[in-house]
């Protein structure tokens, strides 16, 4: 039976329905009061976590990585929600959280936290990550990744991946129109940017949660500065989107005239 070195990359980003706006300071733009945000592992790297603990449990032997880039100030309370969830050794970056960091130096971050990793056998190795992001929405720097550290097996919107019994690797990928595409590879390493996937959270666990933590509060406290200066990028404005709400109460419209007036009232801008 194989067994995996699934390294899972993820960043931290704000809890939804937090009010998120953007100030600008010494040039850069950063999310006002950004330290005082509660913070949770972004949902797509997140996705990707749970996908490496239902492999690992499945192959025993196999070995999960969790690559964080984010600030080790906040690290620590977002690991307590997720440390019973999934055995795994953390190797922490300590970078800005925000959503204005270039992804080529993301990437480059995190290719370094990875090739210091011990033992690295990269014919055994699943790079894991988010096909998007809930900060560093570019898409792109999980393939970047996978480009620097000379993988090239990638797939993107991942929903499903499947160990052959011949030891090949089948893929499910989305395209559009809500289908699939089916791919297949034979050997390792590969790049898998996830989706949603298909597999449930995995249970709280206290034992899992105890062992974890031995490692995480010493892998923060020694976690290498980013400062991820954005070199090249120049960001021309950034504001909150204008809320408008227009709303008024008609009885006897049929579909047809709603539709209508929902399509005016969008050509309208």
């Amino acid at each position: 039976m194989p067994t995996f070195q699934i390294i899972v990359c993820a960043g931290i980003v704000p809890e939804p329905l937090q009010t998120l706006e953007p100030v600008e300071n010494a040039g850069k733009y950063a999310l006002k009061n950004e330290a005082m945000l509660p913070m949770i592992i972004d949902p797509w790297g997140m996705h990707a976590l749970y996908e490496a603990a239902h492999l690992s449990k499945t192959y025993p032997g196999s070995k999960i990585y969790l690559v964080v880039a984010a600030p080790k100030g906040k690290l620590q309370q977002v690991m307590m929600t997720i440390a019973q969830k999934v055995p795994f050794e953390l190797i922490a970056i300590d970078t800005p959280a925000g959503g204005f960091t270039e992804a080529y130096e993301v990437a480059k971050a995190l290719e370094q936290a990875i090739k210091s990793i011990p033992a690295l056998d990269m014919s055994q190795t699943l790079l894991f990550g988010g096909w998007e992001s809930a900060s560093r929405c570019s898409g792109a720097t999980m393939q970047m990744l996978g480009e620097m550290l000379g993988i090239t097996e990638q797939f993107q919107g991942v929903d499903t991946l499947t160990v052959k019994e011949d030891g090949s690797f089948e893929i499910m990928e989305r395209v559009e129109g809500g289908l699939h595409q089916k791919s297949t590879f034979d050997k390792l390493p590969a790049v898998l940017g996830w989706a949603t996937g298909d597999l449930p959270e995995p249970p709280n666990n206290p034992q899992i949660g105890m062992m974890n933590m031995r490692g995480i509060m010493p892998s923060i406290m020694k976690a290498k500065k980013e400062d991820l200066p954005n070199e090249g990028i120049e960001l021309k404005s950034c504001e909150v989107p204008k809320a408008l709400r227009e709303t008024k109460i008609v009885d006897n419209m049929t579909e047809e005239m709603i539709a209508n007036e929902i399509f005016t009232w969008i050509k309208k801008d």
